[in-house]
């Protein structure tokens, strides 16, 4: 209602209980006749100007209600340097070809045979990951100390018969790229790269090493990963990883100098479980 059609109600009403109560106190003929019907109009002025008193605040107890905002869900992030530790196990198989033997070469070549070599593995890695949207990219490099054995008794009888060999990978090591796909704290990863082995070549006769030599070998890696982070910075994972170590050629020496040569072709298999933990935020702003 307008202020002024307000003002007006109110004059009106005051006017009308004034007349009123002076009804009230008039000494004609029908003073209780006007007393009662000017009671009743005095009562019921009072009440208007009580309701008019009251209307503005009524109103304001019934103001728009407003519906408190939604609790928006907090989104992980995957940026940052990160560090962490891993464990497994890894499967090698390895194929001897002799090419030379007492300082001969062996024509044709001669398969001496494959083995498996499998065992445990610990060790760590490091890495810097960006995250633009729910892609996720990285860098990282892993360092694991291995003890994969295997051997074979060889099929050749180019040093005699009953000679085993044995491979043994003590090390191994992976510079690799990823690409991901974030949904919130869960990150599934594929990974490409370098690698590098440790692996020890031996060979026994009757329990004695007969000849022996060791060799870091450069090959490929690829392997694939989820991790899930159960913690603003920390994360759990299992990653499988496949390196292409390829064929090299293999100079094993005894006591009275070369003993022989293969061409020994490897691969290498691993699975770990991996823990990380974020170091802080993006060093480059998202976009």
């Amino acid at each position: 209602m307008p202020e002024s059609a307000i003002v007006r109600r109110i004059n009106w009403i005051a006017w009308a209980v004034a007349t009123d109560f002076k009804a009230l106190l008039g000494t004609n003929g029908s003073v209780k006749k006007s007393r009662e019907t000017g009671m009743r109009k005095f009562l019921l002025g009072v009440v208007g100007l009580a309701a008019l008193g009251t209307a503005p605040a009524f109103a304001a107890d019934l103001a728009p209600y407003t519906k408190a905002p939604a609790m928006v869900a907090a989104i992980y992030d995957w940026s940052g340097f990160y560090v962490g530790f891993n464990g497994g196990g890894g499967w090698s198989h390895a194929c001897w070809t002799n090419t030379a033997a007492f300082s001969g070469p062996t024509v044709p070549s001669v398969s001496e045979g494959c083995h498996d070599a499998s065992g445990g593995m610990v060790g760590g890695q490091a890495g810097y990951r960006f995250q633009s949207a729910n892609w996720v990219f990285g860098v990282e490099g892993q360092g694991d100390w291995a003890d994969l054995q295997g051997s074979n008794v060889s099929a050749a009888s180019v040093l005699g018969f009953g000679v085993v060999n044995q491979t043994k990978i003590d090390a191994i090591g992976l510079i690799t790229g990823q690409v991901g796909y974030a949904w919130n704290n869960v990150l599934w990863y594929v990974k490409g790269g370098a690698a590098v082995t440790h692996s020890k070549f031996t060979g026994f006769a009757a329990g004695l090493v007969i000849d022996t030599t060791d060799q870091a070998r450069w090959g490929g890696a690829v392997g694939t990963g989820v991790e899930y982070g159960f913690a603003p910075n920390w994360s759990v994972g299992v990653e499988y990883d496949h390196l292409f170590m390829g064929n090299r050629d293999v100079t094993l020496v005894s006591n009275s100098g070369v003993s022989r040569v293969d061409t020994i072709r490897q691969d290498v298999d691993m699975a770990t479980v991996r823990v990380n933990y974020r170091l802080g935020g993006p060093l480059l702003a998202k976009f």
